[in-house]
């Protein structure tokens, strides 16, 4: 399937690179050029070369904001002054909250009532309002939907998007240009997956810079709708209303996008599961020995690493440490029996 979009935006059924390297010099206006560290620690610890990609440095705390920006930039004037319309359980929502702030756009978040309340404050934060609906019983889409018909607003997908999975993709390109200057050859990269917004942008990354390198999803136990899909050579859905919850809350989709599992299908190489207890160990030492505050979610990629589900070698392995969005007064007590709110 070929994504429908303006000119010049797709080569043959992918995102073209030049809207790729047009989103970095968008996003680079205001966005973190987050680090990419290399720990001795990890290293040792898991016998290969390690390093961490830290987008929970990124502004509001994730990097969904290089995909709010870039697609609220590419709205003409007129539709940014009418405003935006979006779902999201917390980081596209502060995102797109923040982005709407600096591009002046009025900003309406649907987001679900269990959502952490840590992040519901910084959306307010930011000025956007909000609307809550109950993620088990709603249709999100049609939540969203309503909520755009009734504020003549445009509707802005957390991930199935042209320019949201380019923005997201600008993580990719950071990734392999820093990863050259550390003489550093990727085997693998591994991809907290959601709706498949920011494994689709670094998988055509690593297609257009990179491409040896595998590129891999991780989800949680319960939530594994991608790896589910791609075995199965199409979309399937999780059963939200029978799912347990998970301390992953921004990896909580119903299922992947359209145009994010017709990237991923044809350019992720593995996808792995990660249960809650190998989280909670991952979270524990990015905190403890590396200092690094990182939500759940972001933390999944090195969960996969630490539980021995990748296989091993001696090929360097990047993780992308998606956010860090985590209330200061839940790291100690998180368990994964308790959501992280």
């Amino acid at each position: 399937m070929t994504i429908q979009t303006t000119n010049q935006m797709t080569q043959g059924d992918f995102i073209a690179e030049s809207l790729l390297r047009s989103a970095a010099n968008v996003v680079a206006k205001v966005a973190v050029r987050t680090p990419l560290l290399e720990s001795p620690m990890l290293n040792e610890r898991l016998g290969r070369r390690v390093l961490l990609k830290l987008e929970c440095l990124q502004r509001t705390g994730a990097f969904k904001f290089r995909g709010a920006y870039h697609k609220l930039a590419s709205l003409t004037e007129e539709q940014r002054r009418s405003g935006v319309v979006a779902t999201s359980s917390g980081n596209h929502a502060q995102a797109l909250a923040a982005a709407g702030k600096l591009l002046g756009s009025p900003v309406t978040l649907a987001m679900p009532l269990d959502s952490p309340a840590f992040k519901v404050a910084r959306v307010r934060a930011h000025g956007a309002s909000i609307v809550h609906y109950d993620r088990y019983r709603d249709d999100e889409k049609a939540v969203g939907l309503e909520l755009a018909r009734e504020r003549k607003a445009v509707m802005v997908h957390p991930f199935d998007d042209p320019h949201i999975i380019a923005g997201q993709g600008t993580v990719g390109l950071e990734l392999f240009e820093q990863a050259e200057r550390l003489d550093a050859r990727i085997e693998r990269v591994l991809v907290p997956c959601g709706g498949g917004g920011l494994t689709a942008g670094v998988a055509l990354a690593a297609h257009y810079i990179s491409s040896h390198t595998k590129v891999c999803t991780v989800e949680p136990e319960h939530y594994d709708d991608t790896a589910r899909s791609l075995q199965a050579g199409q979309i399937l859905s999780n059963a939200m209303a029978a799912a347990r919850p998970t301390l992953c809350d921004a990896l909580m989709v119903a299922q992947p996008g359209v145009q994010t599992f017709e990237i991923n299908r044809r350019l992720v190489s593995e996808a792995f599961v990660v249960p809650d207890s190998l989280v909670l160990e991952a979270m524990r030492l990015l905190t403890t020995e590396l200092r690094l505050i990182v939500e759940p979610a972001g933390a999944i990629g090195l969960a996969a690493l630490l539980g021995g589900l990748v296989p091993s070698g001696k090929g360097c392995v990047a993780v992308i440490i998606s956010g860090g969005n985590v209330a200061l007064e839940r790291l100690a007590g998180l368990t994964p029996e308790t959501p992280a709110a």
